[in-house]
């Protein structure tokens, strides 16, 4: 089960520059920790990135069996998980889009303040949150093949490679988590400080298309 300490190291670098750079996971779990209330941001942010995180863990196994290869090499298997993957990030942004051009309460109307005409978008649950973020990360063909080519590269094969595998997401897990919660926190604090709704709202919009934008590069690539 245990790993070579300088394989273990090795993997630790890899997987920490990997972490700490910018993606569709970033900014998934961003985009909950501004989207709820300030007592709710925290709470959002880092539930979405338990579901993230959670699908390594989904990567990892899928690895250590063989069928990551068998699905990269298979043509229509691996197109489908990139469609499937295509789509759900373009709703994401959608999502986005239209939370950034739906009206704050104070930029409504006074009888559609007094509550005439609500038009307040649901409020982002738990169950939502851990949803968002494994399936946005379980639906990404590219997490898939980093799990698929560099994972093996940090096993033992004297040893278990299921374990060892499990072992190293189990490593990437936590740096993930405490990388994405402290993203989370930043927000929550820049709402605190008095980030106004058009922030929030440009905030909204440039994710929105961001996601959108990379939806649609994955379905063309």
């Amino acid at each position: 089960m245990w790993i070579p300490t300088e394989l273990f190291w090795a993997y630790l670098v890899a997987i920490s520059l990997l972490t700490v750079t910018p993606g569709v996971d970033t900014l998934l779990v961003m985009r909950n920790a501004g989207r709820g209330g300030l007592e709710r941001g925290l709470q959002d942010g880092c539930v979405t990135s338990v579901g993230i995180c959670s699908g390594l863990f989904i990567h990892a196994t899928l690895s250590a069996l063989g069928i990551s290869v068998l699905l990269v090499e298979t043509a229509w298997a691996f197109t489908a998980l990139k469609w499937a993957g295509a789509c759900y990030l373009i709703w994401l942004g959608l999502s986005s889009l239209r939370q950034a051009l739906r009206r704050a309460p104070e930029e409504r109307s006074e009888p559609e303040a007094a509550g005439v005409r609500p038009s307040r978008m649901k409020p982002l649950t738990a169950s939502v949150a851990f949803r968002e973020g494994l399936l946005s990360n379980v639906l990404n063909p590219k997490t898939a093949l980093f799990y698929m080519a560099l994972l093996p590269q940090f096993i033992d094969p004297a040893g278990n490679a299921f374990q060892q595998s499990l072992f190293l997401a189990g490593v990437h897990f936590v740096l993930a988590m405490v990388w994405q919660c402290a993203l989370a926190v930043l927000v929550v604090k820049s709402r605190r400080l008095g980030v106004g709704q058009g922030v929030k709202r440009t905030l909204n919009a440039l994710t929105g298309g961001f996601f959108v934008a990379i939806g649609g590069k994955l379905a063309t690539q």
